[in-house]
C-alpha cells in the first residue's frame, strides 16, 4: 500500500504551474528579437525545432509536479489503523516446585520432567495466539509475575525460557497464584479475563486460600482454567545417587484434583487432567477454543520513504533541461 503522508503539500501544483505558464506565455509574447515587418518570414517552413518548441517547459513542469510529490512524502507499507477483532487477556500460571521435576511425560520417546514438558506445550500454546493480551505467573511457595500482560509474544517466550525449578522457594502456594493473576487482571477492559494455571500438587504454602481466591477471581469476571499435570499414583523422581549418578525413585505426587475442579467450578472454568504429553498438548488446545470478545486495537505495520524515487528522476530531467536548453533549444541572444 503506498499513500502519501502529507497530502495537502499537493496543492502546490494548483498554485505553481498557472505561474510557470502564466509567465512563460508572457515571455513568449514579448519575444527577445524586433522586426519592422514580418512578410520575409511568412512562406519559411517550420523546422523540427519549432514543432518541439514547448519540450523545455513541458520538462520543467514534470520536474515541479515531482519535487511536489516528494514533498508529499510517499510511503509504502504503513498502515496505521483502529480495527474491530477478537481477543481475550489470559494469565499463564506455572508451577515450578520441586514436584515438577518427576520424569513421567515422553517427548519423541525421551523421558522429560512435568516443567520441560509443559513449558513446550505452553509455547506452542503462545503461538497459536491471535491479538490476545497474555502474560506468566510462576509460583512454588510464593507466587510472582514473570511477565505482564503483552501482545508481544516473543518477549513472552523469552520470559518463558527462563522458567526453571528453584526460581522460586518450594512448596505449592496456588491461592497466591490466583491471587497475582487476578492482580494482574483485575484492570483489564476486556470482556473477557482468564487464567490458566497448571500444576502438579495441592495448595500446602501461601497467606490466601485458593478457594478465596478464586471468589475474588469471581468479582472481576475471570475464568479459571486449572490443569493438573501428572501420571495418577508413583511417579519416577530424579535423585542423585551416592558416587553422583542420577538415580531414579518412585515418588508419589498428590495432585487436588477436587480442589482444582472446585475452583474452576467457582469462576464458571473447567478443570483438566493431563496424565501425558499428547493429552496436556490436547488440554491447551481445547483451552485455545476458549469464548472470544470483540476489542478495539491499534494496528501498525512497517514503512519505507518513497520520496527519493521522485527527487532523484526531478534531478535527472532538471540535468538533460538544462542541457537542451544550451543545445538544442539554445535562443539567441
Amino acid at each position: 500500500m503506498i499513500f502519501l503522508k502529507d497530502p495537502l503539500i499537493l496543492i502546490l501544483i494548483l498554485i505553481l504551474i498557472p505561474l510557470i505558464l502564466a509567465n512563460y506565455i508572457i515571455r513568449k509574447e514579448s519575444g527577445n528579437l524586433r522586426f519592422s515587418s514580418l512578410n520575409l518570414f511568412k512562406n519559411i517552413k517550420p523546422g523540427k525545432a519549432l514543432r518541439l518548441k514547448h519540450t523545455l517547459i513541458s520538462l520543467r513542469i514534470f520536474i515541479i509536479i515531482l519535487l511536489v510529490i516528494a514533498l508529499a512524502r510517499p510511503q509504502s507499507g504503513k498502515a496505521h489503523s483502529r480495527i474491530k477483532t477478537e481477543g481475550i487477556d489470559i494469565v499463564l500460571a506455572l508451577d515450578v516446585s520441586g514436584s515438577m521435576l518427576a520424569e513421567d511425560f515422553t517427548v519423541e520417546e525421551k523421558r522429560h520432567n512435568r516443567l520441560y514438558v509443559a513449558k513446550e506445550v505452553v509455547k506452542d500454546f503462545i503461538k497459536w495466539r491471535e491479538n490476545d493480551r497474555l502474560g506468566m505467573v510462576v509460583f512454588a511457595g510464593q507466587a510472582y509475575t514473570q511477565c505482564p500482560l503483552t501482545l508481544d509474544y516473543d518477549i513472552l517466550l523469552q520470559f518463558l525460557e527462563k522458567v526453571n525449578i528453584g526460581m522460586v522457594e518450594d512448596g505449592t502456594a496456588i491461592g497466591s497464584a490466583i491471587g497475582v493473576c487476578v492482580n494482574r487482571l483485575k484492570s483489564s477492559k476486556a470482556k473477557s479475563k482468564v487464567i490458566i494455571l497448571l500444576t502438579d500438587g495441592r495448595n500446602n504454602s501461601g497467606e490466601i486460600d485458593p478457594f478465596t481466591a478464586a471468589e475474588i477471581a469471581k468479582t472481576f469476571d475471570i475464568k479459571i482454567y486449572t490443569v493438573g499435570a501428572g501420571t495418577k499414583g508413583l511417579a519416577p523422581y530424579p535423585t542423585k545417587g551416592a558416587f553422583g549418578f542420577t538415580v531414579y525413585k518412585p515418588m508419589q505426587i498428590d495432585i487436588d484434583d477436587e480442589g482444582l475442579t472446585e475452583i474452576a467450578k467457582i469462576t464458571g472454568g473447567k478443570y483438566f487432567r493431563a496424565t501425558d504429553t499428547e493429552s496436556l498438548k490436547e488440554v491447551y488446545k481445547q483451552i485455545d477454543s476458549l469464548e472470544r470478545t470483540e476489542m478495539e486495537i491499534a494496528k501498525y505495520t512497517e514503512y519505507n520513504e518513497l520520496f527519493h524515487y521522485l527527487v532523484i528522476p526531478a534531478l535527472g530531467v532538471f540535468i538533460f533541461e538544462i542541457f537542451l536548453a544550451n543545445t538544442r533549444f539554445r535562443k539567441i541572444p
